[in-house]
């Protein structure tokens, strides 16, 4: 990974002395949520309406129990000190603190940021890091963008914050911050506000420090405190941390008050202090010099800067955090700061391949830089927030919200989808984020997944923590994907697997396949009913509630998940296997229970419903009614898909060191009539002629008929990748007829027009990265398996045939166009938004959404997913570095004598 033979760069070196000998490099990073208000965390309503319980406007002056919010801050992996940026522009109605969105109540489409503000850069250690955050001269359109996106339907657009015209005339503030560290505990902090109007204009800059709240009511006792020393510098103490100093660069007014409630604005009660965490908006907005303490001490300080800035030009401000006194803390400033950028540079540089385009080296680095500012400090004790609630943690209380999770302790750094819009971990995000973090931070990617299957957050049954709002909820089981695939990486980069890490999660993971197999397959029938499992509105009913039928669905895709649970676990316990032949025996089970899985999708009951449908070629849902009848739900939608992502391939090499597998493994099939049945009719559970095995849930017949759909643009085949609902849908809905009621699934390319889980997503039409890149995976494994000679249309009907390695590729390029220039400079993500493919300071800023226009590319849902959508990162650079003969040659070789093997298709 080194940038010249074997000696690694700069920042490769800050992440060995983190890793190996525990330099606390990563202590200090941007793990200050970009929201805290609205989250279950802060929700201490009788309803668990936690958005209208602590709102944006109570944001300012109520303080929080469980975390803290800023723009462009940053934190201690203990959030126990934070800096953030606090803005004006003499005329807006409050001080900008935080970002501003509309609730889930407010906008037409759900929860939605309205700002615009870009993760530019970071090394994985935080080194380095760039944000730059967009702020109009003219007064903020707070309440403009509530009023029309409360006035508009689910069929509408949503109205932007370029839409209100306050870019209009470049009258805004380019305000780039940038960190760099010169030693684990030493960040300097470099501000530059850019005037890009036409006339002079004021900003009041206001970089601020704070503790988290962690005494009187938060249940601890010491208080920290900050002051301001004689000769310039801000010293901060905390009892755990020890003293830092805020060194700057002017003299500039500082200002002091409390982390404290205004109880009298938000509660109507008496302060215990005048100096409360609204004091310095209403010193700075309002004129109030009372409301800041003159003592110059307190929990929350910010240094007052007023900038008149010409148009045109700029003005800079210069801090530096540090835990040491100095004497002259500016003397190496410039020359750290320039150095750390170059040894970022350096560090990409390293780890892009050779021959990729300046504009795609751009999305990689974005991309992943939105994924190292979405680390963030995840805090919640769930046992003591239920006893908050007054919920008694031995017995659960339905009425209040994760009663059942009492056991659970968050206190980390986690990968948050969205750090506006998801400021939480998602168990299914976590994995696919783990994928592309991997690519810059392995350990840390790793540690991620490791966190869930801790006892603190795995429950006591086997489960996995979904999402603070419904911990107890299903999310798609790809934890164990993620484990053998940064197991796999790790051994491909070093040689050496870390057996430790893999066995450890095998062991947590085989309880919670043990939970799905016991909570999630009621009749026994190894036919799967997951419930939500994180697609959402895709269905024709919310599949977490009870259906209108009553009766339960045995649902396509919560089968293929399960099928490709077994194979994960497979291929570990066969690696571990190894060293260890205690694991044969649980790869000769986990082996058939992926054959009973196989046997259940191709079965044809005695009422004659299957998951499978001859006449369409597809997989469905099946409805299973009271009264003992089912029907198919014919919805072509991913749910039919996610059969296809079920597949994987193991070497020859298996025959040669566990022949006793592979014997237990025939004489298993032998031994059962539908086992064989399944087997003998396609290539599925069956070796080719170079001794591969694929482990599919379908063979080649089924195969194309599958891909003739998914790779027809007409149905699933989207100019920017795989869209969850086939577009057939557009012109034939489907419609199902329930107690005189009317439910159906349309089309919907773009946002939906469906209230279901809020209405913050849709599956009904766009394209998401993370089904695309498990897809693109199986055609890579099926290309192994079935080799050149294996070719389809693609796409169908074009006359054009591919192999499904080409199949593959072409699916990857799609998605990572999604985000490229095309001829006229235009990005498909930003849709018709001309600014961004114009504007020199807006043409080279790339967003990452939730998900994308099933027929323009269009970024929709949250707009700072880089959570999964960071994986375009992966799909940009995977085809640079993997030729079709990598994937070929794969499987090939039998074990070498070390117990090492060739590097299986995760």
């Amino acid at each position: 990974m080194g940038t010249s033979g074997d000696t690694p760069d700069a920042e490769r070196r800050r992440l060995a002395e983190a890793d190996d000998a525990g330099v606390p490099w990563r202590r200090w990073g941007p793990y200050l949520s970009e929201r805290q208000w609205g989250t279950v965390r802060e929700d201490y309503s009788p309803d668990g309406e936690a958005w209208s319980y602590f709102t944006h406007d109570q944001a300012r002056s109520r303080a929080y129990r469980w975390g803290e919010d800023g723009i462009a801050g940053v934190s201690d992996d203990k959030q126990r000190l934070c800096l953030g940026l606090a803005l004006w522009n003499g005329r807006d109605p409050i001080l900008k603190e935080r970002m501003f969105g509309l609730t889930n109540a407010e906008g037409n489409h759900g929860e939605d940021v309205k700002e615009y503000y870009f993760h530019l850069d970071s090394t994985p250690t935080h080194s380095y890091m760039k944000y730059l955050y967009k702020y109009p001269q003219t007064e903020f359109p707070y309440d403009d963008l509530t009023a029309t996106n409360r006035a508009r339907g689910r069929r509408d657009f949503e109205y932007e914050l370029l839409d209100t015209g306050v870019f209009d005339e470049d009258r805004y503030f380019d305000v780039f911050v940038e960190y760099a560290k010169a030693g684990p505990e030493d960040l300097l902090i470099e501000i530059t506000a850019h005037n890009r109007g036409p006339d002079e204009a004021t900003l009041h800059l206001l970089p601020t420090l704070w503790f988290r709240h962690t005494w009187s009511w938060a249940g601890g006792t010491a208080v920290p405190s900050i002051r301001q020393e004689p000769g310039g510098p801000l010293r901060a103490d905390h009892e755990e941390l020890g003293p830092r100093w805020l060194y700057r660069d002017t003299d500039a007014r500082t200002l002091f008050t409390e982390n404290d409630t205004n109880n009298e604005r938000i509660f109507n009660s008496p302060n215990a202090s005048p100096y409360v965490k609204d004091g310095i908006h209403r010193y700075v907005v309002h004129g109030e010099t009372g409301a800041v303490n003159p003592e110059r001490t307190g929990t929350k300080a910010a240094v007052h800067h007023v900038l008149a800035v010409p148009g045109g030009q700029s003005a800079t401000v210069r801090l530096r955090l540090s835990d040491t006194e100095l004497a002259d803390w500016s003397a190496d400033f410039d020359t750290v700061m320039i150095q750390r950028r170059a040894e970022a540079d350096e560090f990409y540089d390293g780890m892009t391949p050779a021959g990729m385009g300046g504009d795609e080296r751009r999305l990689v680095r974005q991309a992943l830089a939105g994924m190292l500012w979405s680390k963030q400090y995840y805090y919640l004790d769930v046992e003591r927030w239920l006893s908050e609630h007054g919920v008694d943690p031995l017995g659960s209380d339905p009425r209040v919200r994760n009663s059942n999770w009492y056991h659970m302790v968050n206190d980390e750094i986690m990968s948050m989808p969205d750090t506006w819009e998801y400021p939480w971990f998602a168990a299914w995000d976590l994995a696919f984020h783990t994928v592309a973090l991997s690519m810059v931070d392995l350990a840390f990617a790793k540690g991620q997944l490791d966190l869930l299957l801790r006892r603190l957050y795995l429950h006591p049954n086997g489960q996995i923590p979904a999402y603070e709002w419904n911990f107890g909820d299903v999310n798609p089981p790809v934890h164990a994907w993620a484990t053998l695939f940064l197991y796999e990486l790790e051994k491909h980069r070093t040689g050496h697997g870390d057996r430790a890490f893999l066995e450890n999660a095998f062991h947590q993971l085989m309880k919670n396949f043990s939970w799905w197999l016991n909570r999630k397959d009621p009749d026994g029938n190894n036919v799967f009913q997951g419930g939500f499992l994180g697609l959402d509105n895709i269905g024709v009913f919310d599949r977490s509630a009870p259906l209108p039928t009553g009766g339960h669905l045995d649902q396509a895709d919560g089968t293929a998940w399960m099928a490709l649970y077994c194979q994960n676990l497979l291929e570990i316990a066969i690696e571990l296997a190894v060293d260890n032949p205690v694991y044969i025996e649980q790869a000769q089970s986990l082996f058939e229970h992926f054959a009973w899985i196989a046997v259940a999708m191709n079965r044809i009951g005695a009422d004659n419903a299957s998951l499978w449908d001859e006449e369409d070629g597809f997989f469905y849902d099946v409805l299973r009614l009271p009264d003992g009848t089912a029907t198919r739900l014919k919805v072509r939608s991913l749910v039919g898909l996610i059969p296809l992502a079920a597949t994987s391939v193991v070497g020859g090499w298996a025959d040669q060191r566990f022949p006793e597998l592979v014997a237990g493994a025939r004489e298993f099939v032998e031994r059962h009539p539908a086992v064989e049945a399944t087997v003998s009719s396609h290539e599925a559970l069956g070796p080719n002629a170079e001794g591969r095995y694929l482990f599919a849930l379908f063979g080649e017949d089924r195969l194309r008929r599958i891909l003739s759909l998914m790779l027809d643009e007409s149905e699933f085949l989207g100019p920017h990748g795989i869209r969850s609902l086939s577009r057939h849908h557009a012109e034939h809905p489907y419609t199902f007829e329930v107690h005189g009621e009317t439910y159906g699934v349309g089309y919907l390319p773009a946002e939906s027009d469906s209230g279901m889980f809020g209405g913050n997503s849709n599956w009904r039409g766009p394209v998401w990265f993370p089904v695309n890149l498990l897809l693109i995976r199986a055609l890579l494994n099926l290309h192994a398996f079935h080799g050149d000679d294996f070719t389809v249309e693609c796409p169908t009907g074009s006359g054009r045939q591919l192999n499904l390695y080409e199949v593959a590729r072409e699916i990857s390029d799609r998605l990572t166009a999604t985000f490229l220039r095309d001829g006229d400079g235009h990005r498909p993500v930003h849709g018709a938004q001309a600014k961004f493919a114009k504007d020199p300071h807006w043409k080279d800023l790339i967003l990452f959404y939730e998900y994308f226009h099933g027929d323009n590319g269009a970024g929709l849902g949250a707009s700072h997913q880089t959570g999964w959508t960071g994986l375009a990162a992966v799909t940009a650079t995977l085809f640079h570095t993997l030729g079709a003969e990598d994937w070929s040659a794969r499987g090939r070789e039998s074990l070498r004598p070390t117990g090492d093997r060739e590097e299986p298709l995760s």
